[in-house]
């Protein structure tokens, strides 16, 4: 009897062990990306870490800025771009890092420097789940555009509604842990399996009263007043929702926003590229989503060039 207990126990301890080494070498659990909490940008991906989900490889140098470690004031003959964004532009689990929309732009801009006046090119990503534009410009006004040529802020649909910056589900929302989980089974314990606690003192932040639009549309006004204080270039970029392309296209809220917006950046002389009309016009718009919202890699390719083109216009630089 005794023999037959050891034999189930160490059968037991064996298993656990293979699913444990499994689930941290095949899917990268135990090892999450981890959140800092910020006064003014409600939070950040903590600095300075490295890990793989699901096989791709994700790193935040000290900066919290989806990318390698970079010098604070780039080299003066190089050519530096800051993204800012939210998941769409960090690519999140389901992007390698040499495929988030950052690296595919930088990528295709080095491809011709040797022919032109720029010895090294960065395009910077300073990017989190679910951050709007107040988020964006507190990382803009607490790190500054690190002596950036150009800045893009890319945003989505929904963020001309999102609501102020909050530190409240670092630690607490599933998706933001503060710290490393002791096992990867834990890990999937705690996201797939257990309930998600309620953070009660977030419904009064996502029922703020007044003019959302408005204040967001303030905040991407600032984010181009600091922009041009730095004579840097300015280029904000909009990608739509799966549910907006075809038919019935955007809930009427969404149409009025979206008017302001386009009225906005007019009036703001903004360099604006909205990516609805791209989208319906391609024969499988589908195929550009990994989801509801976030791009593939193609979704992501599409979109960089995009952006590359526009970049190159209103930095006058010539691939020829």
């Amino acid at each position: 009897m005794k023999i037959a207990l050891i034999v189930i126990s160490a059968v037991v301890v064996g298993l656990f062990v293979v699913v444990e080494i499994g689930l941290r070498s095949l899917f990268g659990f135990g090892n999450p990306l981890i959140y800092i909490g910020d006064e003014q940008i409600g939070y950040l991906l903590a600095p300075n870490q490295r890990t793989r989900r699901f096989g791709n490889r994700i790193e935040i140098n000290e900066y919290s800025m989806r990318g390698s470690p970079i010098e604070k004031i780039p080299a003066p003959s190089g050519l530096r771009i800051l993204l800012l964004g939210d998941s769409i532009a960090n690519g999140g689990w389901w992007t390698d890092q040499t495929n988030t929309i950052s690296s595919l732009i930088m990528c295709s801009l080095v491809s011709f420097t040797n022919n032109s006046n720029y010895h090294k090119v960065e395009v910077l990503n300073a990017s989190a789940n679910s951050w709007g534009p107040r988020n964006e410009l507190a990382y803009l006004e607490k790190f500054g555009n690190f002596n950036a040529q150009a800045v893009v802020l890319l945003i989505n649909t929904d963020d001309l509604f999102a609501t102020p910056p909050t530190s409240l589900p670092v630690g607490r929302d599933r998706n933001y842990p503060d710290r490393k989980p002791p096992l990867a089974l834990a890990e999937v314990w705690q996201r797939y399996i257990l309930k998600q606690k309620p953070i009660p003192e977030l419904q009064a932040v996502q029922n703020e009263p007044g003019d959302r639009v408005g204040i967001n549309l303030e905040a991407i006004a600032k984010i181009q007043a600091l922009t041009r204080h730095s004579n840097s270039q300015f280029l904000l970029v909009m990608t739509p929702l799966l549910r907006e392309i075809g038919e019935p296209g955007p809930r009427d809220y969404e149409i009025k926003a979206r008017q302001r917006l386009s009225d906005f950046t007019k009036a703001q002389q903004i360099n604006y590229i909205d990516f609805l009309p791209s989208f319906n016009s391609t024969t499988n718009p589908q195929g550009l989503f990994h989801d509801h919202i976030h791009l593939n890699l193609q979704g992501n390719k599409f979109v960089s060039e995009v952006i590359e083109r526009s970049l190159l216009k209103i930095l006058n630089i010539s691939k020829n």
